[in-house]
């Protein structure tokens, strides 16, 4: 209820700003908790993530399987990947199901492609995985799934491949709904008068692309609201490659009074690049609640100012329990997704609870003070 009450304060500010001009950002960050905007990679309609549940004999049988799984990455060792793992291996663990294998691909499908076929040589029950591409890993996961390899997504899905028949389902953020919470907090931020950059991901990655088709869709209804300046950035070093676009922005427009970053660690590369030309004062928008960005969201006047985050431990558990209705022949829904969470410094401490699972980190919880 605490968390409650502090979200309606901030929501509700949103109201005097931006309702003249037809927008009720109140109602619809409230509509983001009950409402799952996204949609599968095939236009599937959503399962709430609540619902995908084990009985007790349900969990006994799998345990007695002594089944084994791999994690396969599109990147990892950033906090999205490093919540998603946990939140498997912790239900794995309790499935009684061996983790033997968690790769990283460095966002390289043609690692990722050589990740698979070293994991499939250990013969896993089950792989859970993210691909870099969804075209050009598609082959290995193919390949995977006629193993009899039970396949559970994160987020995306290879290309060609189908629910119910070469894998078990994909487990989502409401990505699509992020992006609409990051716009309307960002205009709160700006009064909604401003001109901003916007640095998208440059990749035919299914999730990056709803928050961005989301953003630029809601901060379009904020009339005074200009995308002056806009650019995709494709990694591996996301944070350097935004660092360099923010750089480029900010002295082409000395005006700017925003960046919006596709997410946490790019959001991190504008950071640098603001502090470096004496911005401090640049307002900054993103989406996952790393403890980098949130650490400078819990600072009085810094950067980050909004965010919409994902809940990747409440993911991960989900797709291992997903896994588990495979192993048990159990029918499962093609897409199930986790309702966005919006994030500002008033509701940062128990939003990092929903996220991670844990307390948030002690640096977070003094600057905030």
């Amino acid at each position: 209820m605490k968390h409650t009450a502090k979200f309606a304060v901030a929501a509700a500010a949103l109201v005097t700003v931006a309702l003249a001009q037809g927008v009720d950002p109140q109602a619809a960050l409230k509509e983001l908790a009950t409402k799952v905007y996204s949609k599968g990679p095939s236009g599937e309609a959503p399962t709430p993530a609540a619902q995908i549940k084990l009985t007790p004999a349900e969990i006994a049988k799998v345990r007695a399987m002594n089944a084994t799984a791999a994690i396969v990455l599109h990147y990892g060792g950033n906090d999205w990947s490093n919540a998603q793992v946990d939140g498997l291996k912790t239900q794995f663990a309790k499935l009684n199901i061996k983790v033997i294998a968690v790769t990283d691909a460095n966002f390289k499908p043609e690692k990722q492609v050589s990740d698979i076929e070293t994991v499939l040589a250990r013969k896993p029950s089950i792989i859970v995985s993210i691909p870099t591409d969804p075209v050009a890993t598609a082959g290995a996961y193919r390949k995977a799934a006629k193993a009899g390899v039970k396949l559970v997504f994160m987020d995306n899905v290879p290309s060609g491949l189908k629910a119910g028949t070469d894998y078990v389902s994909v487990v989502s953020a409401d990505n699509y709904g992020n992006g609409v919470a990051s716009a309307h907090l960002l205009a709160q931020e700006l009064k909604s008068k401003g001109n901003i950059g916007v640095i998208f991901h440059a990749a035919d990655f299914f999730v990056t692309k709803q928050r961005y088709d989301a953003f630029k869709a809601t901060i379009a209804k904020y009339p005074n609201i200009k995308i002056v300046a806009e650019q995709g950035i494709g990694g591996p070093d996301f944070a350097g490659d935004a660092e360099k676009v923010a750089n480029a922005m900010l002295t082409r427009n000395p005006t700017l009074n925003a960046i919006w970053a596709v997410w946490d660690v790019p959001a991190e590369g504008v950071m640098s690049a603001a502090r470096t030309a004496g911005r401090k004062d640049l307002i900054i928008a993103t989406m996952d609640l790393g403890k980098n960005v949130g650490l400078e969201m819990a600072r009085k006047g810094g950067m980050i100012r909004g965010l919409g985050a994902q809940r990747p431990y409440d993911a991960g558990v989900t797709e291992a329990n997903l896994a588990a209705y495979a192993l048990l022949g159990k029918k499962a829904p093609a897409y199930v997704a986790l309702n966005a969470l919006p994030v500002t410094r008033t509701n940062l401490m128990t939003a990092w609870k929903q996220v991670y699972n844990q307390t948030a980190p002690s640096e977070i919880a003094a600057a905030l003070k």
